[in-house]
């Protein structure tokens, strides 16, 4: 094997790869260049469209501004009084006196109707519309319990199996059982041990008004089985075994 060695070409070899270092240490000045050319067009931009900035922050101020405002000095008043007046409407729906508490007395307090109409902007307000709901349907107005309690949102709902399962017992006091059935399953799935099996109690109930008598006997099995201690639990045998029998 022949070796060659050429000076020429050992000082080509040098001077490039000395080329590559130079060009390698001036990069970071390069980066400096165009991190300093960015700024300048940025500096550039705020300049030329300062006015345009600054219109734009004092709006951004003054919403802001306006927002708390409003929460302060206007919200925070409205909720107090709107709680005041909800305490006197407890007092009534406490005493059953479900007329006074859903359109007020003679003695200042507006009723939760009021409330409503008054204050909807207020987080009582649907506390109101809740307690105006529960109102309706014990004096017998089925269809305003509806369209009271449905205009709450379906998580104000969900927070309470009471509010759910109030619009099922509605629905059966309207006959309408197919539509009361979804409100009971769902108030039936709360995590509360009390109303839980009461209201698979009644999904079982319509279930079997419905002809449906395996839905039934499921959910009698599943109150059975995770609230075998409750009243429900405890006399849940014999709806088991009479929707036996209405299958056969």
């Amino acid at each position: 094997m022949l070796y060659f060695c050429t000076p020429n070409l050992s000082y080509t070899i040098t001077k490039e790869m000395a080329k590559k270092k130079v060009s390698k240490k001036a990069a970071p000045k390069e980066e400096m260049q165009n991190i300093g050319e960015v700024l300048t067009r940025s500096e550039q931009f705020i300049e030329n469209n300062q006015k345009s900035l600054l219109v734009a922050l004092l709006v951004i101020v003054v919403v802001v501004s306006g927002i708390i405002l409003f929460r302060n000095s206007y919200m925070g008043p409205k909720e107090k009084e709107a709680q005041e007046m909800m305490f006197r409407g407890e007092q009534y729906f406490a005493a059953d006196s479900f007329e006074l508490a859903l359109h007020g007395d003679d003695y200042e307090f507006i009723g939760f109707e009021g409330i409503i109409d008054n204050y909807g902007i207020t987080k009582t307000a649907k506390l109101a519309s809740a307690y105006a709901g529960l109102c309706y349907k014990h004096l017998g107005d089925y269809e305003k319990a509806i369209d009271r309690l449905n205009k709450l949102n379906a998580v104000d709902i969900m927070v309470s199996p009471a509010l759910t399962g109030a619009i099922g017992d509605c629905y059966v006091e309207l006959d309408q059982f197919q539509k009361a059935l979804p409100y009971f399953e769902r108030a039936g799935q709360s995590d509360n041990n009390l109303l839980a099996p009461i209201y698979l109690m009644k999904a079982g109930r319509v279930y079997e008004a419905l002809g449906k008598y395996d839905s039934a006997r499921g959910v009698y099995e599943k109150i059975k089985k995770k609230y075998p201690l409750s009243q429900e639990g405890l006399n849940v045998d014999r709806y088991i075994e009479r929707t036996r029998l209405q299958k056969k």
